[in-house]
């Protein structure tokens, strides 16, 4: 399925990203959105095994756009 390969691949870079944020020092408040992208994150992968492929891409969104507000407040996008 194509749909699987490309969540599959924005899971990879959500690792890649997640990887750079967690070399910066993040507040508190931070904190939490870098921990619910992370839990979507991993929705994404529980879904995809349930192969409801719109739900997971759903979350894997989600994740990315969290993660890209924290990107966008330390100047790293």
């Amino acid at each position: 399925m194509e749909e699987v390969k490309r969540i599959k691949k924005d899971v990879e870079l959500f690792a890649k990203n997640i990887k750079e944020v967690e070399s910066i020092n993040v507040i508190d408040s931070e904190k939490k959105i870098v921990e619910m992208a992370i839990n979507y994150s991993k929705d994404t992968i529980y879904y995809l095994e349930k192969d409801d492929n719109l739900t997971a891409f759903g979350c894997i969104t989600y994740a990315h756009g969290l993660l890209d507000a924290i990107r966008l407040l330390h100047k790293l996008i």
